[in-house]
């Protein structure tokens, strides 16, 4: 005979979990609050109070008031539009010639330095182990009158050129144009060499060997393939030299003269002697708003974003 047996009771339904709790999600946002605060309080305020301070007018014995004074802007472009003019004309030449300088020697330390590639890296950056004004103080050393660098230029008639376009006087190089873009030349070519070897050092060396397989002679691989793909690198170090040369005052101190004086000279004359703070602020937003534009067109027209 068969026995029934009753059902099972049912089980009965699990409890529902909790999803689980992130953790750490606020850790990035606390890494950050340094940084944060750093920019806020050395960038954000000084440049609120700068802002502040080109729409004042007064002086330091009675003090200045905000009286948003925006004259102060076109006192300041009309007063020394030669020295923005001439910055700019200096940091491009400068730039231009620390390209061409630092792009075969990005090249040799990224295709062919081999085991001498460390060694090279380090005479590169070893200008930097002494002080910017150590370097330029050396380089008024180097191109002094009489010297062996003026008298060879002397003899090979180089300095007959150079005063005949204006870059030097007679047969002096300190206290011209010439000077004053050689020091910055030497100051910032390692900003274009170390981005320019960093996108070179990207390249896949198996394209140079694809291109020669197709027939392609050396500069047509140079032309096709290095350098449109070094073209970040070239970006980059453009922009890491042209920037700060445009706002140095210290080559154009130390190596020209008073016709050489860059915007840099001035600002640096506007707030240490002549105080005038306002005109000084002035003259610093309107130099970061040019280069900003000039910064933002070169950006557009070379066609490229991916920055080293």
């Amino acid at each position: 005979m068969a026995t029934a047996t009753p059902d099972a009771p049912p089980l009965a339904p699990a409890p529902a979990k909790k999803p689980p709790r992130k953790r750490g999600r606020w850790t990035p946002y606390w890494l950050l609050l340094p940084g944060i605060l750093w920019l806020f309080v050395f960038f954000a305020l000084p440049m609120v109070y700068q802002a502040s301070t080109s729409v004042q007018t007064g002086s330091l014995e009675e003090g200045y008031k905000v009286t948003w004074h925006f004259a102060t802007y076109w006192d300041a472009v009309a007063d020394y539009w030669p020295q923005f003019l001439r910055s700019v004309l200096y940091a491009g030449a400068a730039t231009i010639l620390c390209l061409v300088l630092g792009y075969p020697l990005a090249y040799l330390i990224a295709f062919r330095a081999g085991r001498w590639r460390n060694l090279i890296m380090i005479l590169v950056i070893a200008p930097f182990f002494t002080s910017f004004l150590i370097r330029t103080l050396a380089w008024k050393t180097i191109l002094a009158d009489g010297g062996p660098v003026v008298g060879a230029l002397n003899s090979l008639h180089v300095l007959d050129v150079t005063s005949w376009l204006g870059f030097t006087a007679g047969d002096r190089v300190l206290a011209t144009p010439l000077a004053v873009v050689c020091g910055l030349t030497y100051n910032f070519l390692p900003f274009m060499i170390l981005p320019l070897y960093t996108s070179l050092e990207r390249i896949d060396g198996r394209l140079h060997e694809a291109a020669g397989d197709l027939y392609a002679r050396p500069f047509t691989t140079f032309r096709k393939v290095t350098f449109p793909l070094s073209m970040p690198g070239v970006v980059s170090g453009t922009l890491l030299t042209f920037i700060p040369a445009s706002g140095d005052y210290v080559n154009a101190d130390l190596l020209g003269s008073t016709d050489t004086r860059m915007i840099g000279n001035v600002i640096q004359t506007q707030f240490l002697r002549i105080l005038d703070y306002p005109t000084a602020a002035a003259l610093s937003f309107i130099l970061m708003a040019a280069i900003l534009i000039m910064v933002t067109l070169y950006i557009r027209k070379s066609g490229t974003e991916d920055l080293v």
